[in-house]
């Protein structure tokens, strides 16, 4: 059952590297000092039109001035009609003009374009107005006085009125009065229009990005695990997508590996199950014949059974045996021995156990150590078997009268083992799957092994960092690179 070697990525984040100007932060920050300066903009135009259409809301002209022309403007009027409406005159021509007058007339009355007027300035004009009206001398220069500006109205040599101005700038409720409701209703309709262009042009595609992201997290928590979020953009929404994207990845790798080490499990309890159940079956089958009393079976014959269930005992004590050692292998992590190892003491080990087949079959063993390969460290036990493992595999598929070669070479940070036959080789479709369990390119030429060694050899090989590998040159060849020093 393979492991899972893949875990998900769970290092530190990785910093966002958004530029600047793409970030959503920035776009946020520029895009409201930049609603602000549109408001600002406009505010200033409204203003400028306001005045622009009203022109005597601010007159361009100084408050001495202003006294002239209103007075004119009046005298104008009761020539043309003395019996005209001063007071509707004013509110409608003069009631938008910020800067306050009064104006006093001959029948008494006093009339104003505001509501409010300074007093001093109101008690000053009547009490200018009945002096000039009694005959009396006036100053030169009605104004500026002290405490305004002054302009008679005159009505074919009769006095009939006095404009007077305060002097100063005109009060700032006046021009609050005057211009707050409109200035205030417009900045109101632009907040209004500003918060519905922030929310469609800022805040509605980020809104919908998130929302492709909740559903792409919904459908994953659902099962569906090939679902992605988009990753258009290229602010820290995309960097958000590209991270749950990645993490998408990686459970998908992590099911697909369960999925695959489950099969593997199966398979594995299968293959298992099949090579315990060929040697008991037969096993079962000679022992019931060989327990039948009615049954006279020629001492021979009972010899042979016997030895056939001899035989089928030893080949599950093998099963059993590698598939112990393939666990304890493949779950003791790091290398439990470390010691100097031999190349040559190895070969020689190899050579003398194999003796009397390779006299049999007339096989010639060829051994060579290069210079810098003769020492590895590990454990050696674990070592010698993989190098047994592999020879009687090379032997088994060797033809008689063929050669099988050890040899070992330096490499940069470790040696080189290389175990050759000069057998058929192994066919390039099983060239991938020679390591697996229970898995034999030729079951009826092969019919005493396990299906395990390789596998062990491939095990031991790993758990020393090394690797393996296999392939054909006038026979099969297969290479062990292992490190001089296996890290712990």
């Amino acid at each position: 059952m393979s492991n899972l070697s893949t875990p998900l990525r769970t290092g530190p984040s990785t910093a966002l590297r958004t530029a600047w100007y793409r970030s959503l932060y920035w776009r946020v920050a520029l895009g409201f000092i930049g609603f602000l300066a549109v408001l600002l903009v406009v505010q200033s135009l409204l203003f400028v039109w306001l005045a622009s259409r009203n022109g005597n809301l601010f007159p361009a002209t100084s408050n001495a001035r202003l006294a002239e022309l209103v007075a004119s403007d009046l005298r104008e009027e009761l020539e043309r009609d003395s019996m005209v409406d001063l007071s509707a005159h004013i509110a409608r021509e003069y009631g938008q003009v910020v800067q306050p007058f009064v104006v006093v007339l001959a029948d008494g009355r006093a009339l104003s374009n505001r509501p409010v007027v300074p007093p001093v300035l109101m008690r000053t004009a009547q009490n200018l107005f009945t002096r000039m009206a009694r005959g009396r001398p006036v100053p030169r220069r009605l104004g500026p006085d002290r405490r305004g500006f002054f302009s008679p109205i005159a009505v074919d040599g009769q006095l009939m009125g006095l404009v007077a101005v305060p002097p100063g700038a005109p009060p700032l409720t006046g021009t609050l009065r005057a211009l707050g409701p409109t200035m205030a209703l417009s900045g109101l309709v632009l907040l209004c229009i500003g918060a519905a262009a922030s929310a469609v042009l800022l805040v509605g595609p980020v809104r919908r990005r998130l929302g492709q992201l909740e559903d792409a997290a919904l459908r994953i928590g659902a099962g569906e695990l090939a679902a992605r979020a988009p990753e258009h953009g290229g602010d820290e929404v995309t960097e958000l997508a590209r991270s749950f994207n990645r993490m998408a990845a990686d459970l998908q790798a992590r099911a697909d590996a369960l999925t695959s080490s489950d099969r593997a499990r199966r398979q594995l309890l299968a293959d298992v199950s099949h090579e315990l159940m060929t040697p008991l079956t037969a096993m079962r089958g000679y022992i019931e014949t060989l327990s039948m009393a009615e049954l006279q079976l020629d001492p021979r014959l009972r010899d042979r059974y016997l030895r056939i269930v001899d035989e089928e005992t030893r080949r599950l004590e093998r099963i059993i045996g590698d598939l112990l050692d393939l666990a304890r292998l493949e779950g003791q992590g790091p290398v439990p021995r470390q010691e100097p190892v031999s190349i040559e003491a190895m070969f020689v080990r190899v050579a003398e156990r194999h003796e009397r087949e390779l006299r049999d079959r007339r096989v010639t063993l060829a051994r060579r150590v290069d210079p810098g390969a003769a020492e590895i460290v590990g454990d050696p036990d674990r070592l010698e078997q993989a190098l047994q493992n592999l020879a009687a595999n090379a032997l088994r598929h060797t033809p008689d009268g063929g050669t099988v070669t050890l040899a070992a070479s330096p490499t940069d940070g470790g040696v080189r083992v290389t175990v050759r036959d000069t057998g058929p080789g192994i066919p390039p479709e099983h060239l991938g799957l020679i390591f697996d369990r229970f898995y034999k390119v030729d079951a009826s030429r092969a019919s005493g092994g396990s299906g395990l060694g390789l596998s062990i050899v491939r095990a031991i090989v790993d758990a020393h960092g090394g690797t393996i590998t296999a392939r054909n040159e006038s026979g099969a060849v297969f290479e062990i690179d292992l490190p001089r020093n296996p890290v712990r």
